[in-house]
């Protein structure tokens, strides 16, 4: 009788390669007790009692046991841990008695190296022909990689707990100056002016005193409020993260006063923890939108903003500067071209930062030859009422060509024309804006080429 293993395709689809058939015929010789014994798991047999009859070389290995000392002489319940016998005592054998079957069940096994190890165990037990209980039947799985995911979840956790705790002590100071400013407000219109003052230090406790010097960059920036009796929800930021590169953000929160400030304290500390952690700005942004989330859980209220992050690199030339974005549902930034241009840098796709479980974001990246400023904004700028019933936007276009008009421009002349700009809408800016412009020095002119 010719064989008929090797005479067809092998497993590949192939047939006729000797060395492949070899092969695949030495898988078919493998017999049940050999796969019993190499499985990629644990295994063993027991009596109703817990004495183990029968046990693989992948759990002794596991274990660090021979055998001899195990088959006949140790029940199931001795290769736990102490935590792991009361539990399998209290829970598990009377269960399994019950059910006559559990699916993975944690628990804790001695492990070879003398530490634990963390399995899933599933066990049946297997009945006679008359129903009677003849033994158990189990298989144990090693949980470790799983334990560790669940260990850097904790730790996430607790750094988020962290963040809640510097939000609600934001939230103490803002509620106390609530307090004061509600009090204020029955006095006589002289002291109008000290509550002014005392949440412009508040607001301005929320923000950078001052940018720090980029190295080979130029900056500016300009927070404009729009009433001075409520704290703003915009925020910025601009940092170094390590050698040779630089993070940014900048935003608005939902809400108005003590909240909103509560909101603003929590977004920046979550931001810097996160950029300093990663310096990716799509990581930070689903790093803040897990802890507005986790704020959200916690107060019931609604926790979410709008955030554009990005990080600064510059080129070998010392010149060109990389731009690497992402932006949670914030306006467009807008590129002021060294030809003239002024482009916006669109990131589609990004959501709202809070309002999702997982909000998707939207990237972009651009290089800032010399001449060129990135110009980043909140939303006040472009919903500012126009015309002479104050019934327009201003809108995204108007920016694009006020910017192109000026185009190109140091970051300084950009800003001071937009804050310009924001005071003669007058009472048609009802909202805050915060504005941060990062533009490369164009080159120096060469000798001999001044004005005349």
């Amino acid at each position: 009788m010719v064989s008929r293993v090797g005479r067809g395709p092998g497993p590949s689809g192939t047939g006729g390669d000797a060395g492949t058939d070899a092969a695949f015929t030495a898988l078919l010789e493998d017999s049940a007790e050999e796969l019993y014994d190499s499985a990629p798991c644990g295994y063993l047999s027991t009596m109703m009692d817990g004495t183990i009859a029968k046990i693989n070389t992948t759990l002794l290995q596991w274990l660090g046991l021979e055998r001899e000392a195990v088959v006949g002489r140790r029940r199931f319940a001795d290769l736990l841990t102490g935590g792991g016998k009361l539990y399998h005592e209290t829970h598990f054998a009377p269960l399994l008695r019950m059910q006559g079957e559990l699916r993975g069940i944690a628990l804790e096994m001695k492990a070879a190296d003398g530490g634990r190890l963390t399995v899933l165990v599933s066990s049946r037990i297997k009945h006679s022909s008359g129903g009677e209980p003849l033994l158990i039947r189990t298989t144990v799985f090693d949980a470790s990689d799983r334990r560790a995911y669940e260990e850097e979840l904790l730790r996430r956790r607790q750094d988020a707990e962290q963040a809640r705790a510097e939000a609600e002590r934001a939230h103490a100071l803002a509620e106390e100056a609530r307090r004061q400013a509600e009090e204020t407000r029955r006095q006589a219109e002289a002291d109008r002016q000290r509550l002014a003052d005392v949440l412009a230090v508040l607001q301005q406790s929320l923000l950078p005193e001052t940018l720090p010097d980029l190295p080979g960059m130029e900056t500016a920036v300009h927070y404009h409020t729009a009433s001075p009796d409520q704290l703003g929800g915009d925020f910025y930021d601009l940092f170094p993260v390590d050698d040779g590169r630089w993070a940014f953000f900048l935003g608005d929160v939902c809400g108005k006063g003590p909240q909103a400030a509560s909101l603003t304290s929590l977004t920046r500390y979550t931001l810097r923890a996160a950029l300093h952690h990663d310096p990716d700005p799509g990581a930070a942004l689903t790093t803040l939108n897990a802890a507005l989330q986790g704020r959200r859980t916690a107060t019931g209220d609604p926790e979410y903003c709008t955030c554009v992050v990005g990080i600064l690199e510059r080129g070998e030339d010392d010149e060109h500067t990389t731009v690497h974005l992402a932006s949670g549902g914030h306006p467009p930034a807008l590129v002021l071209r060294a030809d003239g241009r002024a482009d916006y840098l669109p990131t589609p796709g990004g959501l709202l930062v809070g309002v999702l479980p997982t909000a998707p974001v939207g990237t972009a990246e651009t290089v800032l030859a010399p001449g060129e400023t990135l110009l980043l904004y909140t939303d006040g700028l472009t919903e500012a009422r126009t015309g002479p019933t104050r019934d327009s936007l201003y809108g995204e276009e108007a920016l694009r060509a006020f910017a192109a008009a000026r185009a190109p421009a140091a970051p300084q002349e950009v800003v001071t024309a937009l804050a310009g700009l924001l005071e003669s809408f007058g009472d048609g800016l009802d909202d805050d804006t915060a504005l941060l412009a990062l533009g490369v020095p164009p080159p120096p002119a060469p000798a001999g080429t001044g004005a005349v």
